[in-house]
């Protein structure tokens, strides 16, 4: 009886244990993606997420804010026996407090290290391009500290230089004012233009809203488009295009409220421009399209690129352009976009936190940086965070090096080389990709990871280190939770997937989109 006792409690005992290891290993996966995320964050340039944004020069507002006492919990009172009385006022609800904008900020990148300025002044509330235009080419502009409103895009002739060295502000929102109550409710109208074509491709097929242009702020914080004037809440809006009505669910009533309008803030084909030091935000760029858009020969430094519609940074034809220190953040699609640009430098930028706007994560260029019919060099960059691919070359890109960066915490892969030749992928530090690809995930190719190499030849893989995932017969993570990106099983140059429904089928993802200057899909 004393020996059936004995095995028994030998066999609870290893019960527990082996109920315990997974526990461990699950803790273990944890610690190590916790510890990939710091190491990753220790080297990059600042990112602080939740860190509030520096006020615009020149443009501090005063605010007004309602505050109103909580109330007293029963029981709480001094004096029970006192009889409360029926002539107080109740107390208002209290509206609720949107989140900060988050910001990124940085002692090695961005206006911060734009340098001195010296040459023909612009001041807020000039025409900025009428200005450009009047001058010869060559002529250095300097644009004076405040907020510059952009009606007319920017047209640079050869070699003028764009710049501020008091971290100047271009943006192509306007005011809205006007609000009335109705209902739940606020509404402005008049201020929205004409109904537009669908293009792009968003998250939420559905819905399909993200390729609407005009974005709403409060105070310089993003709201986020609905689909229908019941679903708007405190921090929602809807714009209904067909009525020419904007409906808010935050009380505008002491609040600043700005609609993006002007399309791109800088375009032009001439060569050898330099843009330095500029803020550009809040441009209505359409998809695929750019709110800075370079020609060839470029030198695009130490901007700050941020909550535009689509791409921040574009470049068209932009051969032996550089785009070197530029903060390139929370624009609604993309970070960067290449297309038909030969030996481009992208180098030393910090490209965070992009697609805001709901496009589509797997498999259509959201997220870092896109680049199409391209070649040059990646190299240096931060590129953490963003609603997709971090770098994906796709479609005849040939030569392309991406090197020495570190591509951490993007929802889809990390890097991706799709249907191009000839690329060198080495020295990068890749963790904490693929977690959370959504519509379309659940294939081998769009699962997201560290590397994905694919319907491509001549690439060579060295000394990259990249993270490790769970294994595809673990439980799939919850999509909020950063997980280690794996690097997916290895491919012949040029084997296909057998499982895409598209086959690869280029003229099934590009179509007449890439005829425009977009990156592609």
């Amino acid at each position: 009886m004393r020996k059936l006792w004995f095995a028994a409690l030998i066999a609870a005992a290893a019960a527990v244990v082996t109920v315990a290891v997974p526990v461990i290993a699950g803790e273990n996966k944890a610690t190590t993606a916790a510890k990939s995320e710091q190491a990753a964050s220790r080297v990059l340039p600042s990112h602080s997420p939740g860190k509030t944004t520096t006020a615009k020069p020149g443009t501090s507002r005063p605010k007004t804010t309602a505050t109103t006492a909580p109330p007293k919990k029963p029981g709480t009172t001094p004096h029970p026996t006192r009889k409360p009385t029926t002539s107080a006022t109740p107390s208002k609800p209290v509206e609720p407090k949107l989140p900060k904008p988050p910001g990124v900020d940085s002692d090695v990148a961005g206006p911060a290290v734009a340098g001195p300025c010296v040459g023909t002044v612009i001041k807020p509330g000039q025409n900025a391009q009428s200005i450009v235009n009047s001058k010869p080419a060559g002529t250095t502009f300097c644009f004076a500290a405040g907020l510059h409103r952009i009606t007319d895009t920017i047209r640079p002739k050869a070699n003028q230089v764009l710049a501020s060295a008091q971290r100047a502000v271009l943006t192509g929102s306007v005011p809205l004012s006007g609000w009335a109550k109705s209902g739940s409710v606020w509404v402005v109208r008049g201020a929205l233009p004409s109904a537009y074509g669908k293009s792009g491709e968003c998250e939420d097929n559905k819905a399909n809203i993200c390729y609407l242009r005009e974005q709403l702020f409060l105070d310089d914080t993003h709201l986020t488009r609905v689909a229908s004037v019941a679903a708007v809440k405190a921090g929602k809006f809807y714009a209904d295009y067909a009525a020419n009505a904007i409906y808010l669910g935050s009380n505008p009533t002491g609040h600043d409220i700005e609609m993006s309008k002007t399309a791109t803030a800088i375009e032009s084909g001439a060569s050898g421009v330099a843009v330095r030091g500029l803020t550009i935000e809040h441009f209505a760029s359409a998809p695929q399209a750019g709110a800075l858009v370079s020609g060839p020969g470029w030198k695009v430094t130490a901007n700050d690129v941020r909550w535009n519609h689509a791409v921040g940074v574009m470049l068209v034809k932009a051969n032996s352009t550089k785009v070197d220190k530029n903060l390139i953040h929370h624009n609604g699609q993309l970070g960067l976009g290449q297309y038909s640009s030969t030996a481009a430098a992208v180098t030393r930028n910090v490209i965070s936190s992009n697609n805001t706007d709901g496009f589509w994560i797997a498999d259509w260029e959201s997220g870092g940086i896109k680049s199409t019919r391209s070649s040059g060099t990646v190299s240096g960059n931060v590129i953490r965070s963003n609603l997709g691919i971090g770098m994906w070359a796709d479609v005849a890109d040939d030569g392309r090096v991406i090197s020495d960066n570190q591509i951490a915490g993007n929802a889809a892969d990390g890097i991706r080389y799709e249907i191009s030749r000839n690329g060198t992928i080495e020295g990068n530090t890749v963790t904490g990709n693929g977690f959370g690809t959504g519509r379309g995930s659940g294939t081998s190719l769009w699962d997201g990871g560290g590397i994905n190499v694919n319907t491509s030849t001549g690439v060579t893989i060295k000394g990259t280190g990249v993270g490790q995932r769970e294994r595809r017969d673990d439980p799939v993570p919850d999509p909020r939770q950063r997980a280690v990106g794996h690097l997916p099983a290895a491919r012949r140059p040029g084997q296909r997937e057998h499982d895409r429904d598209d086959r690869r089928d280029p003229g099934h993802r590009h179509g007449p989109e890439l005829r425009r200057h977009g990156a592609g899909r």
